[in-house]
C-alpha cells in the first residue's frame, strides 16, 4: 500500500497537483506506523550473507534458490527490490 501511495505521490508532483500529493503522503505516513520496521541495507546484506553460507550458494545460477529463502525470512522486513539487489550483487 506504502509502495502504491508513494508512486502516486510521485505521479502527483510531476504533474503540479502538490494538495493530492500531500494526501498520499499523509497516508502514507498513517499506514507506515501499523508495518514492522523496514531493514535498512547493511542488515539485508548481512542476513544474504549468512543465507548464502548456510545455502552453498556461489553463483548467479543459484539466485532463484537463494531468492526464495530470502524472500521467506525477510517478507515484511524488506522491499523485494532490495532484496535482489543485494542477492545479485553477493552473488557476481
Amino acid at each position: 500500500m506504502i509502495k502504491q501511495r508513494r508512486e502516486s505521490s510521485d505521479i502527483y508532483k510531476t504533474q503540479g497537483r502538490a494538495d493530492l500529493a500531500l494526501v498520499e503522503d499523509e497516508e502514507i505516513e498513517v499506514i507506515s506506523q501499523f508495518l514492522p520496521q523496514q531493514m535498512d541495507r547493511a542488515e539485508v546484506e548481512t542476513v544474504i550473507a549468512r543465507l548464502i553460507s548456510e545455502s552453498g550458494a556461489s553463483s548467479v545460477k543459484d539466485m532463484g534458490k537463494l531468492m526464495g529463502l530470502a524472500n521467506k525470512e525477510l517478507a515484511g522486513k524488506a522491499d523485494g527490490k532490495l532484496i535482489a539487489e543485494v542477492v545479485k550483487s553477493q552473488l557476481a
